[in-house]
């Protein structure tokens, strides 16, 4: 792959004595939707942590190996960590918006930039209102507290207050999980347009999901990736037999 924006390089990860990511090399294009596929346990969401080190935030966890970011290791030591995840937001699989109102949430991530006043502020709440395709119902609200919102509409306010500290990438655990299946179209809908201008990593183990939306595959099982490359060439002629096994249904 020429240029991938993120090249992970013999990564290993450990909690404790387990061995929980097993020599990961995989490479993720820019300004695609790279889908991370594979059954329940298998390793992905850890994997999508690792990528912004939330993984710091557990004990005992014991990580060899690279992932390159802009000709960087992040994770080499005294790294700007905040910077890592200012770079890659998530989006978890429930929405967490902050208890504030609607307005405060998207402005959060902008007032930690520095950017004061609403004259400042109201344009940019707008535009990443607008991205996570949420302004117009929102609008009329913006004094509302967030969780007066549907459990769909706080999934794009998350989605909006990630986009509002400019991330590069963002990173998505299965968001649309906890979502009912109109609200889940939406968010893959404006996956379809984020990639644009963002590049875009989710977790999911629903394969006509991934089949919708995915340009790029990771396919993960017990820790290791089995198999990468193109969405397209992935589903129509996976080269290995776990693989094949996996898109007939015989595990998930």
């Amino acid at each position: 792959m020429e240029n991938p924006i993120i090249s992970i390089r013999n990564l290993n990860l450990y909690f404790e004595k387990q061995h929980v990511l097993k020599n990961i090399n995989i490479e993720i294009p820019h300004n695609k939707v790279t889908v991370i596929l594979g059954p329940s346990g298998c390793g992905k969401t850890t994997l999508l942590k690792t990528l912004n080190r939330l993984v710091d935030l557990h004990d005992h966890v014991k990580i060899s190996g690279k992932i390159m970011l802009d000709d960087k290791d992040i994770l080499v030591p005294n790294i700007d960590v905040t910077g890592i995840r200012k770079k890659m937001g998530l989006l978890s699989q429930k929405p967490s918006p902050l208890p504030m109102t609607i307005f405060n949430n998207v402005a959060y991530g902008l007032r930690i930039n520095g950017l004061r006043g609403k004259r400042k502020l109201m344009p940019l709440v707008e535009k990443h209102l607008r991205e996570a395709n949420l302004w117009d119902e929102v609008k009329d609200r913006l004094r509302d507290p967030a969780s007066r919102l549907s459990i769909g509409q706080q999934q794009r306010l998350c989605l909006a207050r990630g986009l509002a500290v400019n991330p590069e990438i963002i990173l998505a655990d299965e968001p649309t999980s906890a979502l009912d299946p109109i609200s889940s179209t939406v968010i893959e809908q404006q996956f379809a347009e984020l990639k644009k201008h963002y590049t875009i990593v989710m977790v999911t183990h629903v394969l006509r999901q991934a089949r919708r939306i995915a340009d790029h595959i990771v396919f993960m099982y017990l820790g290791e990736v089995i198999e990468q490359g193109p969405a397209r060439e992935f589903f129509n002629n996976p080269k290995e037999q776990k693989t094949r096994d996996y898109l007939k249904g015989a595990f998930n």
